[in-house]
């Protein structure tokens, strides 16, 4: 590995946390109530999206598939690649799995077929360079007065002219360039962790997008890399910090969001 309270009518005191993970500002940026739910009373999630555990799994498999290059073993065929999928579906698959429209676990197991074989045969399933982390673990202080950053990134490739960060994502639909922008918070984030990994060469974000569609699709996204940009995320961190070590939890009701979040109970118990 690579090393870098009950509620009241009051505001609740300060929330001292060891690390700060990208997930968890997002909670908090998409609903501060959320987070406490999770983070601060760490209320057990009764149920959690077939979406979410998909795309779990299929980044099971691809982790599975690249670790095996990094130790200089060979490829594995598909039936071991799908094997790794079905294997982390299983150990998510607690009861308590909700499945969308048209959705169960037959037809989930064939969309992963198809996106599992249309990987082995893509471009993507050759890696360019020297891998350098699979799925690695980095920790560290980058703002001052902020917990810890913890990062997992998906995959870390050394070339001849950058070190390549990517990271796998599932969607139900195609990306295009601007959304790929617009998610490179994480990865800008994250490329403050890894800038000193390698000194001296530049820094290459960029996503690996999947489409869940009847005919998988891949496609490669990179995210420009700019000091503002890296200032604005920071800065971000800074006020979502202020915010919960400030006690300051409210709901932010989302008719996109709220139908599948799985506090919907304690929620509307909730009085402040």
């Amino acid at each position: 590995m690579i090393t870098a309270s009950h509620h009241t009518k009051e505001r609740s005191p300060p929330v001292m946390r060891d690390y700060l993970s990208y997930s968890q500002l997002n909670t908090y940026r998409s609903c501060p109530l959320r987070y406490y739910f999770r983070y601060i009373e760490q209320i057990p999630e009764r149920t959690v999206s077939s979406a979410l555990v998909f795309g779990t799994a299929i980044h099971a498999a691809l982790e599975y598939w690249f670790e095996e290059q990094l130790a200089g073993n060979s490829r594995p065929d598909f039936d071991l690649l799908l094997a790794a999928y079905q294997q982390e579906w299983q150990q998510r698959d607690l009861g308590g799995i909700e499945f969308g429209k048209k959705e169960n676990l037959d037809s989930l197991t064939q969309l992963a077929e198809r996106v599992l074989k249309t990987f082995i045969e893509s471009e993507f399933a050759t890696v360019e360079g020297q891998i350098l982390g699979v799925e690695e673990e980095l920790r560290d202080s980058i703002i001052d007065g902020c917990p810890d950053l913890l990062a997992r990134l998906d995959l870390i490739v050394e070339t001849d002219e950058a070190v390549v960060i990517t990271d796998f994502k599932t969607s139900r639909s195609r990306w295009n360039q601007q959304q790929a922008e617009q998610a490179g918070e994480q990865l800008l984030l994250y490329s403050e962790l890894v800038k000193e990994l390698v000194p001296g060469k530049p820094l290459q974000l960029e996503f690996l997008v999947i489409t869940k569609t009847k005919q998988p699709n891949l496609e490669r996204y990179s995210v420009p890399v700019s000091q503002s940009r890296i200032d604005r995320v920071r800065t971000m961190v800074e006020r979502v910090w202020d915010g919960i070590n400030s006690g300051l939890f409210y709901p932010a009701p989302s008719p996109m969001s709220c139908g599948s979040c799985p506090f919907q109970e304690p929620c509307r118990k909730w009085t402040g």
